[in-house]
């Protein structure tokens, strides 16, 4: 049997699929499950020019700057999580990407570590869920603070997460280790209910 059809998502139990709707109509809140993301952590030096040209060259958009801030769109974003270290995103594994950042970086002092399979991406939207993230998590919200293209490291519910804001609706990216994704989402949908919930088909 093909490896790809042993692969189960870690909110499988929650029997998603079977509740999913298209549409969020008027709830103000919805989630979706975005399993099985392709994640590269990548550490190295933000001020060497031949790692930043040599990544710049692989991903085809240059590596942001800055802790918090992201490059590039939803088929393959950068996230800078540090001074020496990005996540690099896509919404499923692309070893073609992997080999040709190995590729670009031959030779440097750096790290390139693919970490996608420990975790999974829940998708919250709507004008009421940075309401619902506020509830759980000390990151202070306001889109004067944080707005379309921020990314941060943060606790929600006491579970780490990886929280990117995708929009301005707002939309966000919460990615969480694969082990606390069936709390997360519960606590997620306890938290939304009284805004009105929808869980979206994708």
């Amino acid at each position: 049997m093909h490896e790809g059809m042993l692969r189960q998502s870690p909110l499988a139990g929650l029997g998603l699929k079977g509740r999913g709707q298209a549409e969020r109509g008027t709830a103000e809140v919805a989630l979706a499950e975005r399993p099985f993301p392709g994640i590269l952590n990548l550490r190295g030096k933000a001020g060497d020019a031949a790692f930043t040209r040599a990544a710049e060259q692989a991903l085809g958009f240059a590596l942001p700057s800055g802790a918090g801030s992201t490059a590039g769109g939803p088929e393959r974003r950068a996230l800078c999580l540090g001074p020496d270290e990005w996540w690099i995103v896509t919404p499923q594994v692309d070893p073609a990407l992997a080999d040709s950042l190995r590729g670009a970086l031959s030779g440097q002092h750096v790290g390139l570590t693919e970490i996608g399979d420990s975790r999974t991406c829940i998708r919250i939207s709507g004008p009421r869920a940075a309401d619902v993230i506020a509830k759980g998590c000390p990151l202070d919200l306001h889109p004067s603070v944080f707005a379309a293209g921020r990314c941060a490291q943060s606790l929600l519910a006491k579970a780490d997460v990886t929280l990117v804001q995708l929009d301005d609706e707002p939309s966000y990216d919460l990615f969480v280790l694969c082990s606390f994704a069936d709390y997360l989402w519960r606590w997620l949908e306890d938290a939304a209910r009284e805004y009105g919930l929808a869980v979206l088909s994708d």
